[in-house]
């Protein structure tokens, strides 16, 4: 039996950075992916010549000084081709254009969103917490201090100058509304919501101030697509995993891990593997259920207390001729239909459309297209099958209906018509009750408080959604660059 230096188990973003990151560093690493192809909810899903995201469809700061960036220069590759991103925020009465470029965005704002003293004092703290955290982020703050080596970190990254801005750890994005009499700002509120949602998967009675300020800005941290979606981004990862030495098992789902005298031991219906260290990418609920009793015990805290603090989500995935949607300049949209409901199953719903000349994304003269919103887990749980069938008709069709206000045309002619339901997650990620993304993020439950990579097991790691900093494709990266650190003794 060959002996890894790693073993990593699971193959979404957290755990592929994580890897090749170490592999880059040399050591030998070996991931193991129980479903058939690499991605996790940042995958993809081909057919008939389209490949669709299926769940993260943007790159966040992968700029050349950015975290994501940062990760490509690491390992030695290129980064992806892709497309800089604005895209329209649309309410029941406006919409808004949400610029990467700062000096427009902050324009827009103020003439869509409010120009009185209290709008301009609200965003000016949010402006400078995202700049204070998205540098810290950039140099691998950790927020989880276990030891002096952390705190000295954090130190360095926030900068002595701006260690005032932390006092603001425990405060939501609710207190500093409250704060500048904005609490009332039926508008402000509606955007601020949206964009919570959908980085920090949270409320602003709940999100925590510093995390939603990031998530708020996250555009100017720079949002790209990559040329052929994730399925372009993926195959340009593996391969230069695979050529500098990392291997890849796909179909190979863990049933168990136990720590002997030679290392960690991983067994699979295929086969049993050895490694000196051990990361588990997959969520902190799948890797109890495989793990020996002491890492059982550790991470039941976590999971107890973020039971019932997830969410899911639907997506439809729609192949259209080009025709019918060039009556809009932008390729991506967030959507918000009523002020008075609650978000999610399309009270919140995102369009991405893939490139005009993304011949890697669609067909010549076809689009990829998807739409996604988030919902709650419970409705879709203990459905008989028919009951699950209609659901899942009903709400693609309601989808359709309300992305028609952007696209007109929308799905008329579509040559792929596909929806994506929390059981498709299930199914595909093995995720408990197809969970999307990581915990719900409020004060109790993120930064000081969140889950640690390191729980206190020798050569053990956590990383992925359930760990600080949370979900999204720049948390897990960022994640992995504190792990591979850790393992590599940096």
């Amino acid at each position: 039996m060959d002996k890894y230096d790693v073993a990593v188990i699971g193959c979404g973003i957290a755990g592929m950075a994580t890897a090749i990151r170490l592999q880059a560093a040399g050591k030998s690493t070996l991931i193991l992916e129980s479903h058939g192809q690499p991605g996790g909810c940042a995958g993809f899903y081909s057919k008939k010549g389209f490949n669709f995201d299926v769940g993260a469809t943007t790159l966040v700061d992968f700029e050349p000084n950015g975290i994501g960036g940062d990760l490509f220069h690491e390992i030695g590759l290129e980064m992806p081709e892709s497309e800089p991103l604005d895209y329209q925020l649309w309410l029941p009465n406006k919409s808004l254009h949400l610029y990467r470029d700062q000096i427009k965005w902050h324009k827009e704002r103020a003439e869509k969103l409010g120009n009185t003293a209290s709008h301009h004092n609200f965003w000016a703290l949010m402006d400078k917490l995202a700049v204070v955290f998205w540098r810290a982020s950039r140099k691998s703050i950790k927020l989880l201090i276990q030891n002096v080596a952390d705190a000295f970190n954090a130190l360095k990254a926030i900068g002595i100058r701006d260690i005032l801005f932390a006092r603001y750890i425990n405060y939501t994005v609710m207190d500093i509304l409250k704060h500048y009499g904005l609490e009332n700002d039926i508008e402000l509120k509606a955007v601020l919501s949206m964009l919570i949602e959908d980085t920090v998967n949270s409320t602003l009675e709940d999100a925590p101030l510093i995390n939603a300020a990031l998530g708020i800005t996250i555009r100017g941290a720079g949002l790209r697509r990559a040329k052929g979606g994730m399925k372009g981004f993926w195959s340009k990862l593996v391969e230069h995993y695979k050529k500098i030495g990392g291997v890849l098992l796909v179909g190979k789902n863990v049933e168990k891990f136990e720590c002997t005298n030679q290392g960690y031991v991983l067994t699979t219906r295929k086969g049993t593997f050895l490694a000196s260290q051990l990361v588990s990418a997959i969520p902190a609920e799948n890797t109890m259920t495989i793990a020996p009793p002491k890492i059982k015990h550790l991470l039941n805290q976590y999971v107890e207390r973020d039971k019932g603090n997830y969410e899911s989500a639907v997506i439809v995935f729609l192949g259209v001729p080009e025709s019918e949607i060039i009556c809009q300049n932008l390729t991506h949209h967030q959507l918000m239909y009523d002020y008075n409901l609650p978000l999610g199953n399309g009270n919140n719903m995102f369009i991405s459309v893939s490139a005009p000349d993304d011949a890697d994304s669609a067909p010549k003269g076809y689009r990829a297209v998807m739409i996604s919103t988030h919902c709650k887990i419970s409705e879709w749980q203990n459905l008989t099958e028919d009951a699950y069938k209609q659901k899942k008709e009903y709400i693609g069709g309601d989808l359709m209906t309300l992305a028609r206000r952007i696209y007109p045309q929308l799905g008329k002619d579509a040559v792929i018509y596909e929806i994506g339901t929390p059981r498709t997650y299930h199914q595909y990620t093995g995720r408990v009750n197809g969970t999307v993304g990581g915990v719900r993020q409020n004060v109790h439950n993120s930064n000081f408080k969140a889950m640690p990579h390191d729980i206190g097991i020798k050569n053990f790691r956590m990383v992925g959604d359930t760990t600080w900093p949370g979900l999204g494709t720049v948390a897990c990266i960022l994640g992995s660059k504190i792990v591979a650190d850790q393992l590599l003794n940096r």
